[in-house]
């Protein structure tokens, strides 16, 4: 993420804020009251994201995981794809043997 993407966001949840809270005015509430719901909603957005957040790295799923994932998949292609084949009917054998110990 750029910097000017976060600015962007941090500015958006700011005004989101804002416009809950006149919002909640305008339904009725006094202005302390519609304050602290504004806050709530905000707090619970964030603890919401910071769940989705925390789920997503437990579980390694994300952008980093998954490009590190496809990176070693495409060096062990490329490996694969260069190995003679006298190399690979070794490498064939081993994988047999090593099934067949275990």
């Amino acid at each position: 993420m750029r910097r000017i993407d976060a600015i962007g966001i941090t500015f958006g949840v700011f005004l989101a804020g804002g416009l809950a809270f006149l919002v909640l005015q305008g339904a009725g509430l006094d202005s302390v009251s519609a304050g602290i719901w504004s806050q709530l909603l905000l707090v619970g957005g964030l603890i919401g994201w910071l769940a989705s957040y925390l789920f997503r790295v437990l579980s390694k799923n994300m952008t980093y995981n998954q490009q590190l994932r496809e990176y070693e998949e495409a060096v062990l292609q490329k490996r694969l794809e260069e190995l003679t084949p006298e190399e690979l009917e070794k490498l064939q054998k081993e994988i047999e043997q090593e099934k067949q110990g275990s």
